[in-house]
């Protein structure tokens, strides 16, 4: 893979992580709720002009442009891969931005896919 085509890649997985992040930042500021007929519109409403999870529809839109172009560079079959890194990128932001925990299991899962992800790269 060429630095551009690893740089479109990058790029598509720290967008669409990104955008995850910013849309559990949105619903943590909505809160829990259920959906029902007769909350339908006041919980959709809120879902619709909450800042973050606008923010983070955004950078999914961008993501999918970005992706691709990635896609006309590189396979399929190495590029979707590729997407395993945003587990590691979203476990460490979370862990960071929203207080979420990171266990010695969730360590271990993530150093698996460090080395899945190099193979795959090194294919």
């Amino acid at each position: 893979m060429n630095p551009i085509s690893f740089f479109l890649v990058l790029i598509g997985v720290l967008l669409n992580a990104a955008a995850q992040l910013l849309l559990k930042a949105g619903v943590n500021q909505i809160g829990k709720f259920n959906f029902s007929l007769n909350n339908l519109l006041p919980i959709g409403t809120k879902i619709a002009m909450e800042p973050h999870i606008l923010g983070g529809l955004g950078l999914y839109v961008i993501s999918v442009g970005v992706w691709i172009m990635a896609l006309s560079r590189v396979p399929v079959s190495i590029a979707y891969p590729m997407l395993s890194i945003g587990y590691i990128v979203n476990a460490l932001a979370a862990w960071y931005w929203l207080g979420e925990s990171i266990t010695p299991v969730r360590v271990l899962g993530m150093a698996v896919i460090i080395i899945g992800v190099y193979l795959v790269a090194r294919s």
